[in-house]
């Protein structure tokens, strides 16, 4: 089968597609139209689906052992399970991310009005390095991602932009599902965003048993900045760094930016929350600066809200417009076509970068 994969999967930049001769035609191939074609050979199974979350695409088996089927499952970059006689199987012929804390294969449908966005072209690219941190707070190693610019120049000092991530994902996520160092060198060569770095971190992280999602909060101050500081060439002030997040990461950005308005001067809240949708453990202090109108809107140069239109959690983020209504914040608020997926979330990115650490 002809199949063109996304430049970011995380096992392969250039893969092929089995072994001809073992494998025969195998893997899934988007069609011009859209449509998306699998031929997963399983000869013994009585049943092979697609299940998108409750939506079942059913393949039909030919006379060789494959299961076949073409489906318009939609635009964008779409989780699935391949169910095999009711059992969850990660395929080895489909391309494979990290989500739902599990590998899982995925297909990433071409949006038209986001085409080029991503793409690698004729500009220069930056780099996106691994580094292992030791957390004081955790009492092991942790792992962080940090992409730096084209011209990066380590006789120059960066702003600094910290990315997370969502619930069951981790800190690959923004770079093989989010795309976000393409979609910044993009950005970087029509000159629409200030050169930065973005250091990506894994809001999952535990100590000993206990997880958390206000764990990172702890990480990020006490390790992962301190970390940053020490080993790239940034600038330290307030106004030379921001933070932002998807989902579970939008919550962990409003308690860290809201609480520590002294650290950040830039936030960015995607598909999430301003307060808990969850049942706090407590009273979220974090909140308090929002009733000071004067102080938050002096501390903060921007506060981006975004969230997709058929979100299943869109029902908080118009519980929070309620919330923030008559405060006079000085708040930035977007919506955006679809879900709560990466589709989205590359929207939200491509729309927050160009405000950053902008002169005026």
């Amino acid at each position: 089968m002809k199949t063109q994969w996304p430049l970011d999967v995380s096992l392969s930049f250039d893969p092929y597609y089995g072994e001809p001769g073992r494998d025969g035609e195998t893997g899934c191939e988007v069609l011009p139209d859209g449509k998306v074609r699998f031929s997963i050979p399983a000869p013994k199974a009585q049943e092979v689906l697609i299940d998108r979350f409750g939506t079942v695409f059913p393949l039909t088996k030919r006379e060789d052992g494959v299961w076949e089927g073409t489906f318009d499952m939609g635009t964008g970059f779409l989780y699935f399970f391949l169910k095999i006689d009711g059992a969850d199987v990660l395929c080895p012929y489909l391309p494979i991310g990290y989500g739902c804390c599990r590998p899982m294969n995925f297909v990433d449908v071409p949006v038209p009005d986001m085409l080029g966005w991503d793409d690698l072209g004729e500009i220069a690219h930056g780099a996106v390095t691994r580094h292992y941190y030791y957390s004081g707070v955790t009492g092991k190693h942790e792992i962080c991602l940090v992409y730096t610019p084209p011209a990066f120049d380590p006789a120059r000092k960066y702003p600094v932009l910290y990315l997370q991530h969502g619930y069951g994902e981790n800190e690959t996520g923004w770079v093989y599902q989010g795309h976000v160092g393409r979609i910044a060198d993009q950005l970087l060569a029509a000159g629409q965003m200030e050169e930065m770095l973005i250091v990506m971190g894994n809001g999952m992280a535990r100590k000993g048993e206990e997880g958390g999602r206000q764990l990172f909060t702890e990480i990020l101050l006490h390790d992962l900045i301190p970390y940053i500081e020490a080993r790239y060439p940034v600038r330290t002030d307030r106004a030379s760094r921001a933070m932002a997040g998807l989902s579970m990461g939008s919550y962990q950005t409003s308690v860290t930016t809201l609480s520590h308005p002294e650290l950040f001067a830039y936030a960015g809240v995607f598909s999430g929350f301003m307060r808990a949708p969850w049942a706090a453990d407590g009273p979220e202090k974090h909140l308090e600066l929002l009733n000071d109108p004067e102080r938050f809107n002096q501390e903060f140069r921007v506060f981006y809200r975004a969230m997709g239109t058929e979100d299943q959690f869109f029902e908080s983020f118009a519980s929070d417009d309620q919330f923030l209504e008559g405060k006079d914040l000085r708040i930035i608020r977007e919506t955006f076509p679809g879900g709560h997926d990466w589709t989205v979330w590359r929207r939200c990115i491509r729309s927050f970068l160009p405000r950053l650490f902008r002169a005026d």
